[in-house]
């Protein structure tokens, strides 16, 4: 069977008797041949069997658990051909989807292919049959945890933390009540040290004897460790000399934000670093202009915004992160020129935005259901909407669906659109679109 292109999981499609067939593994421009997995009557799921004619994108994986380990989908892929399938796959998706195309597609923002990941989380188990505790992510398709020994797209000195991780995991009392290891790298508050946060999370409290090897791998390995016993809030340093908060600056914006371990942060810091930039400068925010940005998080757009602009209403849904952001305008000193407020953005409507004011500009950065009860509002709010709103997309399907909305309800135009390759190595595709009306 020939592989016409791939899907947005990376997968080949072709058509055998008119069915169209995705297989797992295979390429476009491809042929090869397949094992069916699962049978539809419109479609079959398989994997690839052998590579008859490769194609000429087609490289050897670096890990050797690709295949087995569910992080990576695209390592096969050479990682220029990975950035233009994305941006495939975004213009398919607008089209497709939303019957909508960008008057200009931007330049893909992308950066290093490997050791870029400064965030992960990574499930626990201790499974006697492989030997004892498994510490790595989830195995493709399966809830299992991967037998992983090394990882490249993590920074190489991660990496090479599994083993020990798990050796360290194994001695424990609670071996069987860790749960998971979520890695969050950083800067300290007030320096430009690198910090190396991993969070256990433990269902047990520590013995004096597991405290004292938890002390003994940081001090061994030069990580810091945080506990967590129940939900993400609940977490505390381990160790009198644990910082109490990582941070991750933006120079081009004299910006620093700080954070904690269990925060949403973006896992790819230099990519972030130059979305920022690309993101104000499409919005082109102007020294008099009242901008809002939604699903501000922590302030990652909000703060270098209000370096240009009069004034800044960030709003999210959780008050937690909302007091945060507010904490980080003020230790930035921006306090005089932003706003947080916590607001249940999926809920929005006309008088909501009508209570909050014109804006000149709009920043809209939802999460991967993307952001539909906003752009209908904008869409209606015929006399209060900002002239130009830049949407920043972790799902090309959501942002298709609602620019959908802005363009053919709201009035907007779809100005530009182009993809930020987050995650390489994956399917991932991450974009950003500018909208005016």
């Amino acid at each position: 069977m020939w592989i016409e292109s791939l899907d947005h999981e990376g997968r080949g499609i072709g058509r055998v008797d008119g069915k169209v067939v995705f297989v797992d593994g295979a390429l476009a421009g491809e042929h090869v041949s397949y094992a069916s997995r699962r049978r539809k009557a419109s479609y079959e799921v398989a994997d690839v069997g052998r590579v008859i004619r490769p194609s000429a994108a087609r490289v050897v994986p670096r890990c050797p658990h690709f295949g087995d380990c569910g992080g990576c989908s695209m390592q096969h892929l050479d990682p220029a051909s990975q950035v233009a399938v994305k941006q495939r796959i975004l213009e398919d998706n607008l089209w497709h989807i939303g019957k909508v195309r960008a008057e200009r597609m931007l330049p893909p923002i992308h950066g290093p292919s490997w050791g870029y990941r400064h965030r992960a989380r990574f499930s626990v188990r201790l499974v006697e049959k492989k030997g004892g505790v498994l510490v790595g992510f989830h195995e493709k398709r399966s809830s299992f945890v991967a037998d992983m020994r090394e990882c490249h797209v993590v920074p190489p000195f991660v990496s090479a933390l599994l083993l020990p991780l798990r050796a360290l995991i194994a001695s424990l009392s609670i071996a069987r009540r860790l749960a998971q290891v979520e890695l969050a790298i950083g800067e300290g508050a007030t320096t430009r040290e690198r910090i190396t946060a991993l969070v256990l999370r433990i269902l047990e409290p520590l013995t004096t004897a597991d405290e004292a090897k938890l002390g003994d791998f940081a001090a061994a390995y030069g990580v810091v460790l945080w506990l967590q016993p129940k939900g993400p809030d609940s977490i505390v340093p381990f160790g009198p000399d644990a910082p109490t908060e990582l941070s991750y600056a933006l120079p081009e914006f004299d910006i620093r934000i700080h954070f904690l371990p269990t925060d949403f942060t973006q896992v790819n810091g230099a990519i972030n670093r130059v979305l920022v930039g690309r993101a104000l400068r499409l919005l082109d925010v102007q020294p008099g202009d009242r901008v809002a940005d939604l699903f501000c998080g922590l302030g990652n757009f909000s703060l270098p915004i209000a370096r240009r602009a009069a004034a800044v209403v960030g709003l999210e849904g959780s008050a937690t992160m909302t007091g945060r952001a507010a904490s980080n305008a003020e230790r930035n000193g921006l306090a005089d020129k932003v706003r947080f407020s916590a607001a249940n953005l999926f809920e929005v409507d006309v008088p909501f935005f009508e209570s909050l004011g014109r804006f000149d500009r709009m920043l809209i950065d939802p999460p991967r259901e993307g952001a539909i009860a906003v752009v209908k509002a904008l869409s209606a709010w015929q006399d209060g909407e900002a002239g130009r709103s830049v949407y920043v997309s972790c799902n090309p399907a959501t942002l298709a669906r609602d620019a959908a909305v802005l363009t053919h309800e709201g009035g907007y135009r779809l100005a530009r659109a182009g993809i930020v390759n987050m995650f390489p190595q994956t399917s991932h595709v991450e974009s950003i679109a500018v909208f005016e009306r």
